[in-house]
């Protein structure tokens, strides 16, 4: 059925779990997000040092929002939000270290996941960072536009919010969006080389540090509430 995603896949290397989001533009269907978070659930249950990768394959790392679930379930469309926003929340509270291994296209919403991540590792030579509501005409809800902010250096956030500016792995190394680059075929690697140090890391203080560092950006995310007429409107719209 189009538009329905691909299992998410989850393995182990050592102490770290790999979640493989998939090999096409692993869009945040609702049933994708559900696996993330089932996951999510596996990995924090685990006993013993433990981090996590996220990996995908193919062209795109994740392009974001379903636009068509989105389209043709308008009527669910604060819940879906919601849905959404709990994931960021959950990514960003995660009481597990999490690094995001961007081979491709890491767009829109799915751009707003690997920012919810620790760490960042970025394909050099192919593949566009990208927040492009601006050009799409779709408004970012209050509690995106904190999680952006909070992840990103000021100039940064204003720019890519307001610009739509698309930044290939070095630019958005000194943009300060990611933490490394890699060339094509080592991104997986370099992420777990990252990973595998910060495993043994305390999971309760991890998660009590990221909770108070975080705290009003994670009180906007678990809102019951999307918070902004304005998200509801163009994307209801698009």
């Amino acid at each position: 059925m189009p538009g329905t995603p691909r299992t998410l896949d989850l393995t182990r290397d050592g102490d770290v779990f790999v979640l493989g989001l998939g090999d096409g533009e692993n869009r945040l269907h609702p049933d994708w997000i559900a696996g993330f978070n089932e996951a999510l659930d596996r990995v924090e249950a685990a006993a013993g040092p433990k981090a996590l990768v996220t990996a995908a394959t193919g062209k795109c790392w994740s392009t974001g929002l379903d636009l068509a679930w989105v389209r043709a379930n308008s009527s669910q469309l604060n819940d879906y939000l919601t849905s959404v926003h709990r994931l960021l929340a959950r990514l960003l509270a995660l009481p597990v270290p999490a690094v995001a291994a961007i081979q491709g296209h890491c767009f829109a919403a799915g751009a707003m996941v690997a920012l919810a991540h620790d760490f960042r590792v970025m394909r050099a030579d192919r593949g566009y960072f990208c927040l492009p509501g601006i050009d799409l005409e779709l408004v970012f809800t209050p509690a995106m536009s904190a999680l952006i902010q909070s992840r990103l250096p000021v100039a940064t956030a204003h720019a890519a919010m307001t610009t739509g500016r698309r930044y290939g792995g070095h630019e958005a190394l000194a943009a300060g969006i990611i933490d490394e680059v890699a060339d094509a075929g080592t991104v997986l690697d370099a992420a777990l080389a990252i990973a595998r140090p910060l495993a043994g890391k305390p999971p309760r203080t991890l998660g009590e540090i990221k909770a108070v560092m975080y705290r009003d950006v994670l009180r906007m995310l678990r809102d019951d509430g999307v918070g902004s007429s304005a998200t509801v409107e163009s994307l209801a719209g698009f």
